[in-house]
């Protein structure tokens, strides 16, 4: 069991919402829309857990057609989100059982504010969060560890003594280079090596273990 735990934070896509099918299905719509190719779904996923706008330039050199390609994902990904979007099977639960065992939560994510929060409001989490920070809240990105160390601020509470749970190996470099302790998902996006690469302090099967981990029933 994880020991001096005081608060957990959470990424977002990977982590709380399932949005794989989501993502593949934008990024495969923008990139032949504006670029008239087909790319392979592994480079298209390659960077997903960073902003979108840092994603974009794996695919060009040019800043018209990154804005272009930012514009258009955007567009269409708000047209199909909702039909999209799933949610992780005991999440619901998880983090209900860890409000109710008195840890503060927060989600620090890549994705922009307002559509975090539009994401967690499809499924009526919204109100479980102390807060949301998205890539338009802080002035770097994962895998720099400036907004998981905002989040632990806005927490009240020393990095070490708050767990940053992430499915990309970018949550758990922002996390350890915090000073949290981190905890893999492996019920996310990325393969299960490419996160234990990364030295995590707790690697978890589901979202229900990580409130196990803390004595969350």
């Amino acid at each position: 069991m994880a020991q001096d735990i005081q608060g957990v934070l959470f990424d977002l896509d990977g982590t709380l919402l399932d949005t794989h099918d989501l993502l593949l299905e934008t990024f495969r719509y923008a990139t032949r829309k504006v670029l008239g190719e087909r790319i392979p779904d592994g480079r298209l996923m390659a960077k997903v857990g960073q902003p979108l706008v840092t994603q974009m330039w794996d695919f060009t050199d040019d800043e018209a057609v990154h804005d272009e390609l930012v514009e258009v994902y955007r567009e269409y990904n708000a047209a199909i989100h909702d039909d999209m979007v799933r949610l992780f099977p005991g999440t619901r639960e998880a983090l209900a059982a860890l409000r109710e065992a008195g840890f503060p939560l927060g989600v620090v994510t890549s994705k922009r504010h307002e559509v975090a929060l539009h994401g967690l409001g499809c499924f009526g989490l919204a109100d479980l969060f102390e807060f949301v920070i998205g890539s338009d809240d802080w002035p770097t990105h994962k895998p720099d560890p400036g907004p998981v160390a905002h989040g632990c601020d806005l927490m009240g509470k020393q990095p070490p003594n708050c767990l940053y749970v992430g499915d990309s190996p970018f949550d758990l470099q922002a996390g350890n280079g915090a000073g949290c302790q981190t905890a893999a998902a492996l019920w996310g996006m990325f393969p299960a090596d490419e996160l234990r690469a990364q030295q995590p302090d707790f690697v978890c099967g589901s979202i229900l273990e990580v409130a196990h981990l803390l004595g969350a029933r």
